[in-house]
């Protein structure tokens, strides 16, 4: 049932963005279990994303190997999807290459709608976010800092579903900033034990 309403979902918001883009946009939707408790929400889709057609695949998929590896649960055991789910890039003027960069609010308010019904269809108990961005998504406020609530579960809503919320720094922010691999790490071991306390993993 749930499978089939997140079908649903997927060939109307291609519709909508094809429609509103005026092309055939490449979209990466979530991917997983759709009766998981719980959710893993990243920022969006980068080109070796949107290649393979699924979330966190390429270095992004080693960053979750990671954190599937210290939580001790399966890839199986989770419903991966991104706030926005078409690749935001930017080309540099003199070498014509594509980077990524950060939605816009633009982007991210397309796609927020359509965020809130995939997890109104999963309920899920637990909802993880990756950074900034899903976490300003997830509690509709755009003064919210991962620097201020990583680490922390608080209950929220967002739509009609209720759930646990448990902010991560964005595993790609360790890259640049080796200082947060730390407490990303400590976090991680955190949620490991929360998601014993809530009994998601025994």
């Amino acid at each position: 049932m749930k499978s089939t309403l997140l079908e649903d979902l997927k060939v109307e918001l291609k519709n909508h963005i094809d429609d509103l883009y005026q092309t055939d946009m490449p979209l990466v939707f979530g991917d997983g279990n759709p009766d998981s408790a719980m959710v893993l929400i990243g920022e969006a889709p980068g080109k070796q994303e949107v290649q393979k057609g699924k979330p966190f695949v390429g270095q992004a998929g080693k960053n979750l190997d990671q954190f599937i590896d210290i939580l001790e649960i399966e890839r199986t055991d989770l419903y991966i999807t991104n706030v926005v789910k078409l690749r935001p890039y930017k080309v540099n003027e003199d070498t014509g290459r594509e980077s990524n960069r950060t939605p816009t609010k633009k982007e991210i308010g397309i796609f927020s709608a359509y965020l809130m019904r995939e997890l109104e269809i999963i309920m899920p108990r637990l909802v993880v976010t990756l950074g900034n961005i899903a976490l300003k998504c997830i509690l509709q406020d755009d003064k919210a800092s991962i620097g201020v609530l990583h680490g922390e579960p608080a209950q929220t809503k967002f739509g009609a579903a209720e759930f646990s919320l448990f902010p991560l720094y964005h595993p790609a922010s360790i890259i640049y900033k080796a200082d947060l691999k730390d407490v990303y790490l400590q976090d991680l071991h955190k949620l490991k034990k929360y998601l014993k306390e809530m009994k998601i993993k025994e």
